[in-house]
């Protein structure tokens, strides 16, 4: 088992987002912006491109869902979508609150927020998902 997988089966805590069946969300802990989530499927599969379609789609629908509830607990122009997946063996797509490009940007330093406010932002994403 993978460490999203860990992750998603509740063995690592995490900062939950959104989840149902299939998938999960939940704060990267290395954040590039404050809301930056991971969503994931619970299946193990290493790349997205390698989901079949029907998953694909619904993969991809449910990380809209996740985006419009952060864009309601963050106000922001948009909710950024990366798709790396190279260092973790786990199709993962990564959700970015932001309000210029550069809030996306991967080679600027990460942020460091305390736990508690974390479990704030994570929270606030998970009303406004279950909503």
């Amino acid at each position: 088992m993978d460490i999203f997988s860990k992750i998603a089966a509740g063995e690592i805590p995490s900062y939950k987002c959104a989840e149902n069946d299939e998938f999960y969300a939940f704060l990267d802990i290395n954040p590039v912006a404050k809301g930056h989530t991971l969503v994931i499927p619970r299946r193990e599969v290493d790349y997205i491109f390698d989901m079949p379609d029907d998953e694909l789609a619904r993969f991809e629908q449910f990380a809209k869902r996740v985006a419009v509830a952060m864009k309601k607990a963050f106000p922001c122009k948009k909710v950024a979508q990366v798709v790396l997946g190279l260092e973790v063996a786990h199709a993962h797509i990564h959700l970015i609150p932001m309000q210029t490009e550069a809030d996306a940007d991967f080679r600027k330093p990460k942020l460091e927020l305390p736990a508690e406010e974390m479990k704030q932002i994570a929270d606030k994403i998970l009303a406004a998902f279950n909503g």
